[in-house]
């Protein structure tokens, strides 16, 4: 995406006019949670499945992410609504925040999703209504997107384990890290039950901040973001709270894409997860 400058006539010879950044979507559950959950429980019920989700990823086998959870949520009022998170501790789990609230909705209890390649059904599935939101989240701009589920212990196994955080300094940005969830295959796959609904991960490259706030501008990319950058490889809708992973540590939780769409080659955004290492810790 090309940034554009609106020039009202000489005056922009002396001031700069204001940047045209990329929108994010704020109302996730409404305009993607929610449909999202319709669609893959209508597909699970429907047909057997074989696999095909996140743009240009690859369809995860059971116990080669045995941190990821897949995430349903029931809200106030009815409906039902779907996100990722991660295991980090045999009684944490880590998502976004906007997964559990948002301007629009607010979660009411939660079910995690552990060693299953479905969303609705198989696997350990443990429901919770204790979600501690970052004191600092903001639902317009989506920073300190981060939020700490208490759930009963679980027992680890070759399919359920929890994943290091990250911590220190390290930007990551020219590495290649992956992100694992159950969201869309693409913006066009958003339509009828026909597409395979199966965990996925994809690798992705991490970028500068700086280029990432080029694209959504510095209200939405702080120091506490983490942007990886787009392709024909991307996060899609349905991916938010899952994992972004380097050398088994998780260094994001998926946070934002363009309200565009995920096709388009823009940027992703996740909470960075050493920047919120500490107060991760302090929920544990």
């Amino acid at each position: 995406m090309k940034l554009f400058l609106v020039v009202l006539g000489v005056t922009a010879a002396l001031a700069a006019p204001p940047l045209q950044y990329e929108p994010i979507v704020t109302d996730y559950h409404g305009q993607i949670g929610m449909p999202e959950a319709a669609r893959i429980k209508a597909y699970e019920e429907a047909m057997d499945f074989d696999g095909s989700r996140i743009v240009g990823g690859s369809q995860a086998s059971l116990g080669q992410f045995p941190f990821f959870g897949g995430l349903l949520i029931n809200m106030r009022g009815g409906g039902q609504s779907v996100c990722g998170s991660t295991l980090i501790s045999s009684n944490r789990v880590l998502t976004a925040a906007h997964c559990w609230r948002t301007r629009q909705f607010q979660g009411q209890s939660l079910t995690v999703v552990l060693a299953s390649m479905r969303l609705f059904s198989g696997g350990t599935r443990i429901t919770s209504n204790r979600v501690q939101m970052h004191g600092s989240y903001n639902m317009d701009t989506l920073i300190n997107d981060i939020a700490v589920i208490t759930i009963q212990n679980v027992g680890f196994n070759n399919n359920i384990r929890s994943i290091n955080l990250a911590s220190g300094s390290n930007q990551f940005a020219g590495s290649t890290a992956t992100a694992v969830g159950f969201g869309r295959t693409g913006d066009s796959s958003s339509g009828g039950i026909t597409t395979n609904q199966v965990l996925r991960h994809v690798n992705l490259p991490v970028m500068t901040n700086q280029d990432c706030a080029r694209v959504y501008g510095t209200r939405t990319v702080i120091a506490s973001t983490i942007c990886t950058a787009g392709s024909n490889r991307n996060i899609c809708s349905g991916d938010s709270g899952g994992s972004l992973v380097l050398n088994n540590v998780l260094i994001g939780v998926t946070s934002f894409g363009a309200a565009a769409g995920c096709e388009r080659g823009l940027p992703s955004g996740f909470a960075r997860v050493s920047s919120f290492n500490s107060w991760i810790r302090s929920q544990m």
